[in-house]
């Protein structure tokens, strides 16, 4: 198929075979038989010599355990342009770099008006690249293209207007290959109903993913698994209460039950601390953060 494509593609455009991708856009490619190491090292070293951080002192998480920021800090502001830059050298970053994705998520939240406390965070997050300055990820070969999902959401995290943050990651066999942290569009009342918007957006997701996959004709066996760790949003999903606690809850976001019934997806729970997209919603205490990082594949070149 594949050099069939190519036979089609040189027909209509002038092109060169120059063999095995190494390096595309600031992101370089180690192709091996066990697998592909992708990372952006070249990219980290001209953004630390950018912001002179070059020699900064490292640091082993990209933001405290249980930190929360805010619009209203006190502190004097900073050069708002410089920090958008900074913000956005991160956020390419997050390409290759899903550990990070969070914390970028979360100091994006102030490119307004921002104030010398989220500098400091987007810095402290620069100390945690100068530490990890050769990771990358690595996608392990493998002939098992089953899709499974993580679905999960911290509640109220934003302290300035409530909202939660929904993180998702999907994996083919042991290899992350999609993932999100976003913070959710209303507030929600309960960890429950959280829980269900971060899922509804999975299973979205989840959807796409099969259509996709099957056009490529990697059709899907069986629903697709999504992993949750909250039993109140499985149970909902699967049989509905509409009681006091839950009746809230928008009918949209019941989208999950109707995919449940149909075995496009199945809900399975699993406790928190297996709780693959955990480190997308949440400042973790180093332990924790460390096995997540290294379960999404986030590491120095295994391949």
């Amino acid at each position: 198929m594949f050099e069939e494509f190519k036979r089609a593609m040189s027909n209509e455009f002038e092109m060169t075979n120059i063999g095995l991708m190494s390096y595309y856009l600031g992101i370089e490619v180690k192709q091996m038989e066990e697998g592909i190491f992708i990372s952006q090292e070249n990219y980290v070293r001209e953004v630390l010599k950018r912001f002179n951080m070059s020699n900064c002192k490292p640091m082993n998480t990209p933001i405290a355990s249980g930190i929360k920021l805010s619009k209203f800090e006190e502190g004097g502001s900073v050069d708002a342009t410089l920090f958008r830059n900074l913000v956005g050298s991160l956020r390419y970053l997050t390409c290759t770099r899903l550990d990070i994705l969070f914390r970028v998520g979360l100091v994006s939240r102030y490119l307004e008006a921002p104030a010398t406390v989220h500098l400091k965070a987007a810095k402290r997050i620069l100390r945690y690249i100068k530490g990890t300055i050769d990771f990358g990820l690595n996608y392990f070969a493998s002939n098992d293209f089953t899709l499974r999902g993580f679905s999960d959401s911290d509640w109220a995290g934003d302290i300035d207007d409530r909202k939660s943050t929904t993180g998702c990651v999907f994996y083919m066999g042991d290899t992350a290959i999609t993932w999100s942290s976003k913070k959710q569009p209303t507030v929600t009342l309960s960890t429950c109903e959280a829980e269900c918007v971060a899922l509804n957006s999975c299973v979205t997701h989840a959807v796409w993913l099969r259509n996709l996959l099957k056009e490529l004709h990697v059709t899907q066996e069986g629903p697709t698994e999504i992993y949750v760790d909250k039993k109140s949003s499985i149970a909902l999903a699967k049989n509905p209460q509409f009681h006091e606690r839950s009746k809230h809850i928008d009918t949209r976001y019941h989208y999950v039950r109707q995919c449940v019934e149909d075995k496009v997806v199945q809900l399975i729970f699993v406790k928190s601390h297996n709780q693959m997209a955990d480190i997308l919603t949440k400042a973790l205490k180093f332990d924790d953060f460390k096995k997540l990082r290294s379960c999404l594949g986030v590491g120095k070149s295994h391949v």
